[in-house]
């Protein structure tokens, strides 16, 4: 095999994995049909966790993202075209492909070594035979690889057809895991999240369709080309643009993040909101014409839409009570964040060689410390056989590190600012800095639901975090904080500040100011609450803000749409009755009119002769007279 092929096995090798799944269930289901025939009586078959190969089909199956980590750390370059796959397929990996595939493929490595412990005590029940436990332990073997091949296709994909059949597959796979508790809850969630799947799949092969046909190309390259000289450009680019926004999470289209991500399971969270919230950033990065041309309208869209999620976000985001729900809000603030970068690309081209590697540092650094506080929420859960310093340090790192205030995220932020400032938007580098405010309190508020988490498990002595557990996430954590020495990155431009480059002593008040002011604004608020029971009694109020903000609004807009709907459609069934009706009686009036022709047909066709002699026995008097 050549290293191109290479680029292949990364989405083989989990789509193997999960057509092992599904081939071992459908063996198994078969030979049980064989015995109720042979026996006339059924047995239930062993399921996943049913026999002694159990833990070699967990190993094997924790280890489909391994050949794309592999191929992200060993290759620097690689293209490989597919003649036999749907029009041609074209499959490419460069420096940011690299980056975010061996980003993407880390975590869910992690993730699902995690999975291995957080899955054991279901995997026990099922092999007691609980047949809830069971079903719920089939589903999530089964989709957890489909959906990490459609995440790696849509890095690699060069051609629209395999990144819009990788987006697809990611998309629809993953709603599997988001309700694979079966709760009320995780329903509701669910249906959210599909509700806004199917509309940005719908924007989303809008847009490719009429800017490929436009530009008439099978290629992204050709695609981004094709929009920067196309008429409608703009219209392409938003339908792209908000189809892509619903997974990225711009404002308005956010709803699913904090109802989906609280009841999926913890290592389906971690990579929701990791590594696939990701695939909305790459999908404008692989469409939009960054770079090449200016559509200044839709960028300032873009920016504004940005800058309210980056605050409103973070304001809302608060109020919640459930760790995995503040989890969610901060991601929608900082990928409003990104969405402004991006915003401004649009608005100033000429920007995008200095922007396209710091968004590259922003996403890895924000998908692996977003994955490592996912992965934390199950650890206060179950809190590990570990010093309590230790496991405090390892929970606030990777908080700390998302909020700007060391490792990953200092140098995130140190590499944007200087970029910024260099270009003359040092408005906007005010903004990014308030807005990282935002997400210092929402670490805070992460980490204080944490420990209402932590107190209350050992309260109630929760059994400790299994080992594959504690080690995934400690794993998580550390490497999170160390993106820049450990993954390379695209590099900057000439003169450019780099991703390993150490802000200057004198910089360090400008990035730290908003880390020092949350911790400040945290620990007065703590005090204050302690000392005033009535403003604790205002907090608690706000508490109370359900997650996912706008769905309720949604919802009630829907249900007073659907009822004029409804009584339009029985009108139109009644107007549609009272047609039928009509025409029926015509019809009737019709054949009794026919009936009575036929009937003087006959009558003439009897007649015809006698009455013609009669005819010209008138006729003839009546001339001879």
């Amino acid at each position: 095999m050549s290293l191109a092929h290479m680029l292949l096995l990364t989405v083989a090798w989990p789509l193997a994995m999960a057509a092992l799944v599904a081939g071992t269930l459908a063996w198994r289901h078969g030979r049980a049909l064989i015995e109720q025939r042979s026996s006339g009586r059924y047995v239930v078959p062993p399921g996943i966790a049913g026999d002694w190969p159990y833990r070699w089909r967990v190993a094997l199956w924790a280890s489909a993202p391994l050949p794309a980590l592999g191929v992200a750390l060993a290759l620097p370059e690689a293209s490989l075209t597919l003649d036999w796959w749907l029009l041609g397929g074209e499959w490419r990996l460069d420096g940011t492909r690299r980056a975010l595939l061996g980003f993407t493929a880390l975590l869910w490595a992690l993730a699902g070594g995690y999975a291995h412990g957080y899955l054991g005590g279901k995997a026990r029940r099922a092999r007691h035979g609980d047949p809830d436990a069971e079903r719920d332990l089939q589903a999530f073997v089964l989709l957890w690889p489909l959906t990490l091949a459609g995440n790696l296709m849509l890095i690699v994909a060069e051609d629209i057809a395999s990144f819009y059949t990788g987006f697809a597959i990611m998309t629809f796979a993953a709603y599997g895991l988001v309700v694979n508790a079966g709760s009320r809850e995780a329903y509701r969630g669910g249906r959210a999240y599909l509700i806004m799947a199917i509309l940005g799949e719908g924007m989303i092969l809008a847009g490719l369709l009429w800017a490929a046909a436009s530009a008439e190309t099978l290629t992204l390259t050709g695609l981004r080309e094709g929009l920067a000289v196309a008429p409608q450009a703009n219209a392409m680019a938003a339908l792209l643009w908000l189809g892509f926004g619903v997974k990225a999470g711009v404002i308005g289209l956010h709803v699913w993040l904090p109802l989906a991500h609280p009841v999926a399971p913890t290592p389906a969270s971690a990579v929701l909101s990791g590594a696939m919230i990701k695939a909305g950033l790459l999908g404008w990065w692989q469409t939009l014409p960054l770079g090449l041309t200016a559509l200044t309208g839709l960028g300032r869209v873009m920016m504004i839409a940005g800058l309210i999620a980056a605050f409103g976000a973070a304001l809302y985001g608060v109020t919640q009570r459930h760790p995995k729900a503040v989890l969610a809000y901060s991601s929608v603030s900082q990928m409003g964040m990104m969405t402004t970068l991006v915003g401004l690309a649009l608005i100033a081209p000429s920007l995008w060689p200095m922007l396209a590697p710091a968004l590259v540092l922003f996403a890895v650094h924000h998908g692996l410390n977003k994955g490592a506080l996912f992965l934390g929420v199950g650890i206060t859960e179950h809190p590990p056989r570990l010093p309590g310093w230790l496991l405090w340090l390892l929970l606030a790192l990777p908080a700390l590190s998302l909020a700007g205030g060391l490792a990953s995220g200092l140098m995130a932020k140190w590499v944007l600012k200087a970029g910024l400032y260099d270009a003359g938007w040092s408005w906007l580098v005010t903004l990014l800095t308030w807005a990282a405010l935002g997400t210092s309190l929402l670490m805070a508020r992460t980490l204080w639901c944490q420990a209402h988490a932590w107190r209350e498990a050992r309260r109630h002595g929760a059994a400790p975090a299994p080992l594959s557990m504690t080690l995934a996430w400690a794993l998580c954590a550390l490497l999170a904080a160390a993106v820049p020495w450990w993954l390379t990155l695209p590099e900057a431009p000439a003169g450019a500040v780099q991703a390993t480059d150490l802000p200057p002593w004198g910089e360090l008040p400008g990035l730290l100011w908003p880390v020092m002011l949350g911790a400040v604004v945290t620990a007065a608020l703590v005090v204050a609450c302690h000392l005033e029971p009535r403003l604790h009694t205002r907090i608690s109020r706000a508490e109370r803000l359900p997650p996912g903000d706008l769905w309720p609004l949604y919802v009630h807009l829907a249900s007073s749409l659907s009822g004029p709907l409804r009584r339009g459609v029985a009108r139109l069934s009644n107007a549609q009755e009272t047609a039928q009706d009509l025409a029926a009686g015509c019809g009737r009036h019709a054949m009794a009119w026919l009936m009575a022709l036929q009937r003087w047909e006959a009558w003439l066709r009897r007649w015809a002769v006698p009455l013609m002699v009669g005819l010209v026995g008138v006729l003839w008097l009546a001339l001879a007279g």
